[in-house]
């Protein structure tokens, strides 16, 4: 134990870690402490290594100690018990420092054992080296084998280093003390790079052995740091040996620098901790989240290793309602909750704002995506629990983004990015937890390049409308079509809104896609109402849109350019967007209300829709969301919903449209409800303008007032009708 690099702390360091919060800098506990069992992943062969070290290495220690004469140690005068109380102290009391993984600290008895051995001699240093180890070890309750093995080590590391040191003449005996002069150094200085590499060796064979890792995998990463402090402490024992041979009294001029050293290192690591935790909550922050994650990732015994990103729901609620104390205050007790909730090998990072990071490392379940999916359930469950804060009952959900790896990333920035992008379909989609799909991705690589072949499309007519047609539930009457946009891609074919309209929201490039969109579907109106098809046409719009400021006059400008009247044309919002800007979104809407043009609340039902927001909006049309329409047949609880919709908005005048219809028993139980219009299959599938148009004169009994030219009409070549 006398260096700062004995058996247990080299364990501890391959374990790796460190603990949350204060002791934020020291190395975590592993699971299962593998220096208290004599055994390991090659348990003879580490039997036996073990066993020689303390046989060769006892041997080398007993040796030393019958050199030594009695009578010599009546030469040893104050200055030698000062350099042991030093000694002893350096043991009692370790160093940490700022770059360390050892969880015993740097021991700077090394300094004074190898002041010893030039000074004194091999034998003195050998026999108060051994006597302090086991009286330490002992103290601290160690197994009697590891005790051995730290006597036996530093034995065999010490002995080399004084044979060294001796052949340059730089170690004397208790009888005649040492003097060292300016050529002696180099002796002193090689004598200290043997024991290093051999005490080094010496220690981690046995770690590789017990542990299974290879040798160079121990020994890299802190191969520097510990060359650095122990190169540090050789280099003091010359001064050490100057200052007895100086006399008594020059020895404690040893202890201030000592203490400033000891000073200095203490503020460097309550800097360092300060600079790597969040002064909130005291849990780690991003910067030490980033060293914990390179270390489980390096550490190949680390098993799967998981990210978690945790984002708090409704917590802007409790701080606009509350106040930010008791938003501070929130934030504490969700970070104690996670904290308490998961492993000592596990961090749990605040990265700002009410966003937290869960670093999980194997073992618990914890087996790839689904594993950690699971702890992400059981997380999000221990989040959601009711919290009292000023005497009011909280209520805080989160939404939890996950991802693994290798399979999602193999640096943290990769796999924050990747569980933020699962967070926020987790969020999006209400179902909480989401693990990170690179299909679903809308920031991966293949849909950025989308996003550059998006904004050529629409220069080089690649898009293209479809058009769903809307009737009357009693006369089955044609009254409208919703305009839907299609890509015509030179590539993948023709794509769904789905696979481009979301991105094309996150870029900007969303308002010259509804632009083009309200053009050619305007344009389409027109020609359909010049032939005597007296339709409304519908369009949809993005929130993006709406919170724009520009929609109502770019609307305006539309319906001046084709002669439409505003009353045939309809715009629909989803209820989730309409809610997502509301004070926009409301000014907007009115400006659009008082040119005339209708407004349709799109997938009713699905989203967050206050009954006194949506009284106070002009809206004329609710459409029923297509996942209860569906199911209504089979589910009761699904029927009772659509009933509600249909009484609700009906009693506050506006007109209802089922989405879905796909049976005649659909559209006859609606019909029964009060329902006015449907949409669905069963009625028509979406197609192009080329393709509908016979369809809807044929359905209209209209004979054309003028030929209908497909060359006339917006759209691209006529395609099946999807």
């Amino acid at each position: 134990m006398l260096r700062g690099q004995e058996w247990g702390s080299r364990v501890d360091s391959a374990a790796g870690g460190g603990a949350d919060g204060a002791m934020a800098l020291q190395p975590r506990p592993s699971p299962a402490d593998p220096r208290n069992s004599f055994g390991g992943r090659s348990d003879a062969l580490f039997r036996l290594y073990v066993a020689s070290v303390i046989v060769f290495g006892g041997a080398t220690v007993l040796y030393a100690a019958t050199r030594l004469r009695l009578s010599e140690l009546s030469h040893l005068g104050p200055a030698f018990w000062l350099v042991c109380g030093l000694l002893l102290f350096g043991e009692l009391r370790p160093l940490f420092t700022s770059g360390a993984r050892d969880s015993n600290g740097l021991l700077v008895s090394t300094a004074f054992v190898y002041a010893l051995v030039l000074r004194y001699g091999l034998p003195v240093a050998l026999v108060v080296a051994s006597i302090v180890t086991a009286l330490i070890d002992t103290g601290k309750r160690k197994a009697w084998w590891r005790t051995a093995f730290n006597i036996g080590q530093y034995g065999l590391a010490w002995s080399a280093a004084g044979t060294v040191a001796g052949w340059f003449g730089a170690t004397g005996s208790p009888s005649h003390p040492a003097q060292l002069a300016a050529g002696q150094l180099v002796g002193a200085a090689a004598g200290g790079v043997v024991y290093f590499v051999l005490n080094q060796g010496l220690v981690t064979r046995a770690v590789s052995l017990k542990s299974g890792i290879g040798w160079w995998q121990l020994s890299k990463p802190d191969l520097a740091y510990e060359a650095l402090t122990n190169g540090a402490l050789i280099a003091l024992a010359p001064l050490i040996v100057i200052a007895v041979d100086r006399g008594v009294a020059f020895v404690p001029l040893l202890v201030p620098p000592l203490v400033a050293v000891y000073k200095v290192a203490s503020q460097a690591i309550v800097s360092e901790q300060q600079a790597m935790t969040d002064p909130l909550t005291g849990l780690p922050n991003r910067k030490l989240l980033a060293l914990r994650t390179q270390e489980a990732l390096d550490d190949p015994g680390s098993g799967t290793v998981a990210l978690l990103l945790f984002d708090l729901d409704r917590f802007k609620e409790v701080n606009d309602t509350l106040g930010h104390h008791v938003g501070d205050r929130l934030l504490q007790v969700v970070g104690q909750r996670l904290s308490h909730a998961v492993k000592s090998t596990d961090t749990v990072a605040r990265l700002g704002g009410d966003e937290f990071a869960l670093l999980l490392v194997g073992g618990d379940g914890v087996d790839g995506s689904e594993g950690a999916a699971a702890a992400a359930v059981r997380l999000r469950a221990e989040i959601a629990a009711p919290i009292v804060l000023e005497g009011l009952l909280v209520d805080v959900g989160a939404s939890v983004g996950v991802a693994v790896s290798p399979a999602d990333g193999m640096d943290l920035d990769t796999l924050l990015r990747r569980a933020d992008v699962a967070m926020y379909l987790a969020k999006e989609t209400g179902t909480g937890v989401e693990s990170y799909d690179g299909d679903r991705d809308r920031n991966s690589p293949s849909r950025l390049a989308m996003l550059g072949e998006l904004r050529v499309a629409l220069a080089t007519d690649q898009l293209e409308l479809h058009y769903q047609p809307t009737a009357d539930l009693l006369t089955g009457a044609v009254v409208g079509v919703e305009a839907l946009v299609r890509w015509r891609h030179p590539a993948r074919g023709l794509l769904p809104p789905d696979d481009f309209v979301p991105l094309a929201e996150r870029s900007g490039l969303i308002h010259a896609l509804t632009a083009w969109v309200l053009d050619h579907a305007v344009a389409q109106l027109a020609v359909w109402r010049a032939t005597g098809l007296e339709l409304a046409m519908a369009v949809n719009v993005s929130v993006k849109d709406l919170s724009g400021g520009q929609l109502a006059d770019q609307v305006a400008a539309c319906l001046a350019r084709h002669d439409v009247s505003a009353s045939t044309l309809l715009l629909e919002v989803t209820e989730g967007s309409l809610f997502a800007d509301p004070v926009r979104a409301a000014a907007t809407l009115h400006q659009l209300d008082a040119m005339g043009v209708m407004l349709s609340l799109d997938d009713f039902g699905t989203g967050y829709s206050s009954l006194g927001q949506l009284r106070r909006l002009p809206v004329c049309e609710v459409k029923v969301d297509r996942s209860f329409v569906q199911r209504m047949q089979a589910d009761p609880r699904d029927r009772a919903i659509v009933a509600s919709i249909i009484d609700l908005a009906l009693g506050l005048g506006m007109t209802v449209v089922a989405e879905g219809v796909e049976d005649q028993p659909t559209w006859e139980l609606l019909a029964a409800m009060g329902c006015d219009r449907a949409q669905g299959w069963l009625l028509s599938r979406a197609g192009p303008a080329q393709v509908l148009t016979p369809w809807l004169v044929a359905r209209s009994g209209l004979s054309p007032r003028r030929p209908v030219s497909p060359a006339s009409e917006p759209g691209a070549a006529p395609s099946p009708a999807r």
